[in-house]
């Protein structure tokens, strides 16, 4: 079992969401499970999720080690963009879910990835994501970093938590945007009402900031580059979606018809920089545009 260890400098924040805010490569139901199994002591007695902090509160997190995987190996091809002994970098293709989950327990990326890595992948998410750091959405293809070691997934998810990491995304919107550049700054959370979906009117919404800059301008819509500097749920299509561009093909955020046959959002995760684990030098991957992408793009361009 895995312990770590943490001094809360802050007077009034509920336990799961200080936890949450500082180890983004557990999700908030994992933290709150371990509250429940009392392996989340606080002044070294179980709390539960909704305890308030109060600043030089000392707790202890316990991470069992973990479990037999149950989720199936299966031979799917990968498209690998990088692989060494610590880190395994993909181009994740449209239509594939990450790990599994309710409706989505095969054919997922980390089924390919048992049958690639074998036992070889961190631990630190347990049995549904096994050496998964960070996700993208199922419809959203592009640069995906896997860890084979707990100290390589450690590291890694502590610069995620720094926003160190370089996660340029490229996308095309609805609409001219006015200005080349541009920054979205709009906390995210859980939409009110629909639980599908984010929102930047959220009560509790959680920091978020996203900077674009255009790349070719075709009329009624833009090919855009966004940098993420902040690592929320559908950011970029909640923040694109926010200020009136929504991309395009996105079937949650965007305009109820699309004038193009898509399989949802027109977005690609292109650029991943990291500093390698053992290393310490920074790196970066680029995974090119999917066909699909390629071929809209020249549609757009011949009929501007």
């Amino acid at each position: 079992m895995e312990e770590l260890h943490f001094n809360a400098d802050i007077t009034g924040e509920r336990i799961d969401k200080f936890l949450d805010g500082r180890i983004e490569s557990l999700s908030r139901s994992y933290i709150q499970k371990l509250i429940k199994e009392k392996k989340i002591l606080v002044n070294q007695l179980p709390v539960k999720a909704n305890y308030k902090l109060t600043t030089g509160d000392t707790i202890i997190l316990q991470i069992p080690d973990p479990e037999p995987l149950d989720i199936q190996p299966e031979n799917i091809p990968l498209d690998i963009l990088y692989e060494d002994d610590d880190i395994l970098v993909v181009n994740k293709p449209k239509g594939m879910v990450v790990h599994p989950a309710p409706g989505h327990y095969s054919h997922t990326l980390v089924n390919a990835v048992l049958y690639h890595c074998g036992e070889n992948l961190s631990g630190i998410n347990g049995v549904i994501r096994p050496g998964i750091v960070h996700r993208i959405d199922m419809n959203t293809t592009g640069s995906l970093l896997i860890c084979k070691n707990d100290k390589a997934h450690q590291i890694l998810a502590e610069q995620l938590k720094e926003h160190s990491i370089t996660r340029k995304y490229h996308a095309i919107v609805h609409g001219n945007l006015k200005e080349d550049t541009g920054t979205v700054n709009a906390p995210i959370g859980r939409h009110p009402t629909d639980r599908k979906k984010m929102s930047t009117k959220a009560p509790n919404g959680r920091h978020a900031v996203t900077h674009y800059h255009v790349l070719e301008r075709f009329g009624n819509f833009t090919y855009i580059e966004c940098q993420l500097e902040t690592g929320r749920t559908h950011q970029i299509r909640v923040h694109m979606s926010s200020i009136g561009h929504p991309i395009l093909g996105d079937e949650i955020y965007g305009p109820a018809k699309c004038p193009y046959k898509l399989q949802g959002q027109t977005l690609h995760a292109k650029i991943l920089g990291i500093t390698h684990p053992s290393t310490g030098k920074y790196i970066e991957f680029d995974a090119p545009l999917p066909d699909y992408f390629k071929d809209l793009l020249n549609k757009l361009y011949m009929s501007f």
